[in-house]
């Protein structure tokens, strides 16, 4: 990156070898027609569950010598998965006026919505690889199971997952956050948001009865 000049950063990132950065880069490409400024590409290879990457440590490095204005990524989990390294980055972003553009989220740390579902998607990153590997070892457990099968538990964590969400949508419609941008936030559909807060509002009225 040329000393002095300031440079979009688009961040890409798959967890192993075998994954290709090709579903990211059509709408990054897209983005990048339309820019205005001059564009730099960092790439990784490499977990999500650790924010120790050298693609990433290279961005950081471009971002800390004042050579990024903006930090674009395709959707913020290839960011990072771990709430706690995602938070500081937004932090260390916003003192360092540095924006960060999540396309397929659609928000933008420069404003106040961008940055409630900014925070709300990191929590949901981390708890969703958390459930991950709490699936992992279940399976591998029944498959230890004699007479057991793995056949019929998948449900059940998506049950799991999704009631885990719960307190989290009714947070966001408290705050007046609309319904689409809620399901966007929490990463289930809209129908499945309705039924839920449909649900929450009868057992609230049964117990008003």
């Amino acid at each position: 990156m040329p000393q002095g000049e300031k440079h979009a950063a688009i961040y890409v990132r798959v967890s192993s070898a075998g994954q290709k950065h090709a579903s990211q880069e059509p709408e990054l490409k897209r983005w990048v027609e339309k820019a205005d400024e001059p564009v730099t590409c960092f790439r990784d290879t490499f977990t999500g569950r650790t924010m120790d990457r050298p693609g990433f440590e290279k961005l950081m490095e471009a971002v800390r010598a004042g050579g990024v204005s903006k930090v674009v990524i395709w959707r913020l989990d290839r960011l990072g998965r771990t709430a706690k390294g995602l938070t500081q980055l937004f932090a260390e972003l916003r003192q360092r006026k540095i924006d960060l553009v999540s396309l397929r989220d659609g928000f933008t740390l420069s404003t106040a919505a961008g940055r409630l579902t900014a925070n709300i998607l990191a929590s949901m990153a981390e708890f969703e690889t958390e459930v991950r590997a709490e699936r992992v070892r279940a399976s591998q457990a029944a498959a230890k199971a004699k007479g057991k099968t793995w056949g019929g538990s998948r449900n059940g964590w998506r049950y799991r997952s999704t009631q885990a969400k719960i307190p989290v949508i009714l947070d966001l419609l408290a705050k007046g956050a609309p319904k689409a941008h809620i399901a966007r936030a929490v990463g289930i559909s809209r129908k499945t948001v309705y039924s839920i807060l449909a649900r929450h509002e009868g057992n609230r009225n049964g117990q008003g009865g």
